[in-house]
């Protein structure tokens, strides 16, 4: 394989990244307030993204094994069709529930664009650069973040919350027509695998046991993505989206950086790092009092969080041959969008009943947890 990494079908996947998250994440932080409108408490608000992330957790692995029968094109074309009728159906109802029973089928076709855009992208970058192109590929969605969160509050804030789907909905068609438009690659698929058989095979059990570490340390980002907003609010700092857009940041800046460190110097010395910086973060954000605070906990959290993700990919997806990757990919998203739910539905259940501050010291205390925990089970599996 040729070493390039930047050919045209890289950027045209992120391109196709960048639409994605653009879409999410101006849904992601405006939906607890539209449900906080029509009647929900603030357990229910986080439920949002809890229900989002618990159907493509539990629908992933499967989800991503599909991808690599029928082709990653295809899922993607198909998930992004199935995402715009959802955004459809957030603009039209007045109803909490239907729009919690709506994310429920927006999780599931989640999990097929975001399995079948990892592996269509992974297919095409150099071995010995894979961090490196992980990383960069991974600029695409945090560039999303950094810019979508303000954009969602000012549409919200002068349009309404019509308007979000309406923005959401058109970005939606937008990558359905990218994903029209990629050349399917054949190689990657699974032509022999029967769709509905679950055998031992379907699902790779060994990368889902060993990508509970992302669960125990995305809790705390499934707690930041729902309720940064709602605490940057309550500590009277000003605009609500600073925490999101200062994380967004960081990443953008250490990721050119660390990802080609790690091919060179090795992903697990990188890697371990980034566990420690995770939890830091989070304690600084559980002793927030103002806005230097909370820049500062993005700061330390962006930098291991950012990093993180890319490294473990590439290590984990050293010993996954080419025709498996789909169904690799389902299952670390399986862990990690299991912990961004359980994260989102309990810190919302906890801060009602505590506060702030002692939601985000739970999620602290669970971080904390993963460095140990991926230390001995990788040992183990060896």
């Amino acid at each position: 394989m040729s070493d390039r990494l930047f050919t045209p079908r890289f950027f045209v996947m992120c391109g196709f990244t960048f639409t994605v998250f653009l879409s999410a994440f101006q849904l992601l932080p405006t939906a607890p307030f539209r449900i906080q409108e029509l009647g929900g408490s603030t357990f229910a608000s986080g439920l949002f993204l809890g229900f989002l992330t618990y159907a493509s957790a539990a629908s992933a692995p499967i989800t991503g094994a599909v991808a690599d029968r029928i082709g990653r094109r295809r899922t993607l074309v198909i998930a992004s069709g199935v995402i715009l009728l959802c955004a459809i159906g957030y603009g039209i109802t007045a109803s909490y529930p239907v729009m919690l029973t709506l994310v429920l089928i927006h999780g599931v076709f989640w999990s097929g664009l975001l399995s079948a855009s990892a592996a269509y992208l992974t297919h095409l970058l150099p071995e010995g650069r894979r961090a490196e192109g992980i990383s960069y590929w991974g600029l695409s969605s945090v560039a999303a973040i950094a810019v979508a969160p303000p954009i969602a509050f000012w549409i919200m804030q002068h349009g309404g919350w019509r308007w979000i789907s309406i923005s959401c909905g058109t970005l939606n068609l937008l990558m359905g027509l990218i994903a029209v438009a990629l050349p399917e690659d054949r190689i990657e698929t699974q032509l022999d695998l029967p769709l509905l058989r679950l055998r031992p095979a379907f699902v790779e059990w060994r990368v889902l046991v060993l990508s509970l570490t992302l669960f125990l340390y995305s809790f705390g980002y499934g707690a930041i993505t729902s309720f940064s907003a709602m605490y940057a609010d309550a500590l009277s700092v000003s605009p609500k989206s600073i925490y999101l857009t200062m994380l967004a940041v960081v990443i953008l800046l250490t990721r050119p950086l660390s990802g080609p460190l790690a091919d060179r110097i090795g992903y697990r010395r990188v890697f371990l790092p980034c566990l420690l910086l995770i939890a830091v973060g989070l304690t600084l954000l559980s002793a927030a009092s103002g806005l230097t605070w909370l820049v500062a906990s993005a700061v330390v959290f962006g930098i291991g969080f950012g990093t993180a993700y890319p490294v473990f990919v590439a290590y984990v997806m050293r010993d996954i041959t080419a025709a498996r990757r789909g169904a690799a990919f389902g299952a670390i998203l399986a862990a990690f969008d299991t912990g961004i739910g359980t994260g989102s539905t309990t810190v919302g259940w906890l801060i009602e009943r505590y506060g702030f501050a002692s939601a985000f010291g739970v999620a602290a205390a669970l971080s904390a947890i993963a460095l140990p925990y991926f230390v001995t089970v990788d040992r183990r599996l060896k």
